[in-house]
C-alpha cells in the first residue's frame, strides 16, 4: 500500500488482535471441512487474495433519486476527498486497489499529480468514464437530442470529442479502458427511427474506437431503460455485442447487474459474451425492481454466486483476452458510502470464493448424463459453505481489518471528515 494511508495501522492491528484467535479457530475448522471434500483451503485463500474489484469515485458520495438527495456529513466534495475515502475502503478490505473516475465530474488541472496522489494512498486508476448524458455549463450544444446517436451532427461531434478527451486523461492516469454509456433513446413511439439511431451511434463510436491506444479496451454499457423510457439505443446485451463486433477486437461489453429486465438470466448472458470473446467487465450492484443500484448481494446473493460460477468456468476455459474489469457501481441513498462499498466488496469476494468451491468434475459429470438434481447439488453445496473465515484471513494477512465495519466506526473517520469538509448541500442524482 501507499505511504499516506488514511487510517492508523496500529488501530487496525489492535482491533484484529481481539478477533484473531476466533478467526484462526474458524479458519482451521473450515479447512478440515474442505479437506474432507478434497479442497485445499490455502489454494482458495490464494485465489481470493489475488481477486480485486474497483470502486467508483462517485460511489464515495451519497447517491440520490430523481426526486432528492440527502447528503451525509463529511461527504467528499471533490476527487481528492473521494480518493481519501476510497483509500479507507482499500486499507480495511484489501481488495479495492483501483478507482474508476468520471469526467467532467472529477476534472482537475494536473492529472499527473492526481496519479501520484492516488499512488501515495495505495490506489491506482481503473477505467475512465465519459458523461454525455448530462449538459455541462461550458458545452456548446445540448444533449437533449441524444449524444452519440443524436440527429444533430454537432452534438455527435461534441460527444465524440469528449470521449477522446477522456482517453487522453486516462493515459495520464494510467488507465487502460474507456467506459461508454449513453442515455440516448426515445420516450414516444415514432419519436425516433430505431435503425438510423443505432447507425448514428455506431458511426460516432467508430471515431472514438479509432482514438484508442493499442492496449486499451472500449467498454460498451447497455441499459434497458432510463432516462429514455420507450426505447434505448443500446438497450440490451444483443445491441451491445453487435456494436462491439462491428467496432473491433478492442470493443467489449460491460454488464451492469441492474440494467436488465427483472428475472433476466444474467449468468447466461455472461456465458454467451464469454463464448464470443466480448465479456469486458461488470458493474456490480443489486436490484429489486429496476436499476435500483442497491448494495451488491443485498437482494439476491444467489444470483451473484451463479454469475461467479460462470466467471470461474470462464477462467478455467479462457478465450483470447479474457480479463474482465470488475467494479462496484451503486447509489448509497441511506447508508455511509464507505460502509456500503466495503460490505459490497465482501459480498462480491464471497460469491467468488464460493464459486471456487464448486466440485467441477462432479458438476460436469452430472451435466453430461443429464442428472439435474446432482448438478444442482454441486452448486448448492458450494453456496451453503460459509467462506467468511477465508475472507477474514485474507484481510488479516493483507493488513486489513477482520471486522471492517466495526474497525471503521471505531476509527471516527466520518466524524473527522464532517468537521473538516464543507457540506455538499442539497440536490438530486449520484454526482
Amino acid at each position: 500500500m501507499g505511504a499516506n494511508l488514511p487510517l492508523s495501522s496500529d488501530q487496525i492491528s489492535e482491533s484484529n488482535a481481539r478477533l484473531t484467535p476466533a478467526l484462526e479457530d474458524e479458519y482451521d475448522s473450515l479447512g478440515r471441512q474442505l479437506d474432507r471434500r478434497g479442497i485445499d483451503i490455502s489454494a482458495i485463500k490464494a485465489s481470493v487474495a489475488e481477486f480485486s474489484v474497483a470502486v467508483p469515485s462517485w460511489g464515495a458520495g451519497r447517491g440520490g433519486t430523481r426526486f432528492a438527495k440527502f447528503p451525509i456529513d463529511g461527504e467528499p466534495t471533490n476527487i481528492h476527498e473521494k480518493l481519501e475515502d476510497c483509500a479507507v475502503i482499500h486499507q480495511l478490505c484489501g481488495m479495492t486497489p483501483r478507482v474508476s473516475p468520471h469526467f467532467p465530474w472529477d476534472h482537475v488541472s494536473d492529472y499527473a499529480a492526481l496519479r501520484e496522489e492516488a499512488d501515495s494512498l495505495g490506489l491506482a486508476f481503473d477505467a475512465v468514464n465519459s458523461n454525455t448524458f448530462q449538459d455541462q455549463p461550458d458545452q456548446s450544444v445540448s444533449y437533449k437530442t441524444g449524444s452519440l446517436s443524436s440527429t444533430v451532427e454537432a452534438v455527435r461531434q461534441q460527444a465524440v470529442e469528449h470521449n477522446i478527451d477522456c482517453i487522453e486523461i486516462g493515459k495520464k492516469l494510467g488507465s487502460k479502458a474507456l467506459t461508454v454509456w449513453v442515455g440516448d433513446g426515445s420516450n414516444f413511439p415514432g419519436q425516433q427511427d430505431l435503425s438510423r439511431a443505432y447507425d448514428r451511434y455506431l458511426d460516432a463510436s467508430a471515431h472514438i474506437y479509432a482514438a484508442l491506444p493499442d492496449d486499451w479496451h472500449m467498454l460498451l454499457e447497455h441499459k434497458m431503460f432510463e432516462p429514455a423510457f420507450y426505447s434505448s439505443v443500446i438497450s440490451d446485451w444483443g445491441s451491445s455485442i453487435l456494436a462491439a463486433e462491428q467496432l473491433g477486437p478492442k470493443a467489449k461489453c460491460l454488464v451492469d447487474l441492474g440494467h436488465h429486465a427483472p428475472n433476466v438470466n444474467i449468468e447466461q448472458i455472461v456465458s454467451r459474451m464469454h463464448r464470443f470473446g466480448k465479456l469486458g467487465g461488470f458493474h456490480f450492484n443489486d436490484s429489486k425492481y429496476g436499476d435500483d443500484d442497491l448494495d451488491s448481494g443485498s437482494i439476491n446473493p444467489h444470483q451473484l454466486f451463479l454469475i461467479f460460477n460462470e466467471l470461474v468456468e470462464a477462467e478455467l476455459n479462457p478465450r483470447d483476452g479474457f480479463d474482465p474489469a470488475y467494479m462496484i457501481d451503486q447509489s448509497h441513498n441511506v447508508t455511509d458510502p464507505i460502509e456500503s462499498m466495503m460490505s459490497s466488496a465482501d459480498a462480491i469476494a464471497t460469491a467468488y470464493a464460493k464459486a471456487l468451491l464448486v466440485d467441477r468434475e462432479a458438476l460436469w459429470r452430472a451435466q453430461e448424463i443429464n442428472d439435474a438434481m446432482m448438478a444442482f447439488q454441486a452448486l448448492r453445496q458450494a453456496y451453503k459453505t460459509d467462506v467468511s473465515p477465508i475472507l477474514g484471513q485474507v484481510r488479516l494477512e493483507k493488513g486489513g481489518a477482520i471486522d471492517m465495519l466495526s474497525t471503521y466506526r471505531q476509527s471516527g473517520w466520518r466524524d473527522r471528515k464532517a468537521r473538516e469538509r464543507k457540506s455538499v448541500g442539497l440536490g438530486a442524482g449520484i454526482v
